[in-house]
């Protein structure tokens, strides 16, 4: 079975009030900055620790970045619920845990423009990196993450949907 190129992969582009106006490649979406849905999903261990992992330098967008969640772009069609499980095992190997909804937002800048919705999970178990997509992960403490952000290069969707939310500011 051969894989579709992520650039090629379908996706659906929305407008403001997440309706679907329309359905292009990846790639079309990264180049013309359309608006697309895409899923945030916290892993925090159960003493309260967050999971921030290194993007890999293939990533089509802010590679190399810590990021403060895994997920991704939902493909043409995707439950979000769905492409929020399947980015969670693709990314860190994390399956078959309950995702508790935490919100609902929009982020956009000089190079994406996406609705979102979040969720948090509880993970104590050990986490992998089969597909690539992330090269390096670490469980930091709130305290830890306050300085990881001040120092490290974060990409900016997740920080601006999550930090605050994570900090409890």
């Amino acid at each position: 079975m051969h894989e579709v190129d992520p650039a090629d992969e379908l996706v659906d582009v929305v407008d403001e009030h997440d309706q679907v106006i329309d359905t292009v490649t990846r790639a079309e979406m990264r180049r013309r900055r359309l608006r697309h849905r895409c899923t945030f999903v916290v892993v925090r261990t159960s003493d309260g620790g967050v999971l921030v992992h290194r993007r890999s330098e293939d990533k089509d967008l802010w590679p190399g970045a810590w990021d403060l969640a895994v997920g991704g772009v939902v493909t043409s069609g995707e439950d979000w619920e769905r492409a929020a499980r399947r980015e969670l095992a693709e990314e860190v190997g994390v399956a078959d845990v309950e995702l508790e909804p935490i919100g609902a937002g929009a982020y956009s800048d000089d190079h994406v423009d996406e609705v979102a919705r979040m969720w948090t999970v509880t993970w104590d178990g050990p986490v992998t990196f089969d597909d690539g997509e992330v090269v390096e992960a670490h469980v930091v403490t709130l305290d830890e993450l306050r300085a990881r952000l001040d120092r490290d290069r974060f990409v900016p969707d997740s920080r601006a949907l999550l930090a605050d939310h994570l900090l409890g500011e």
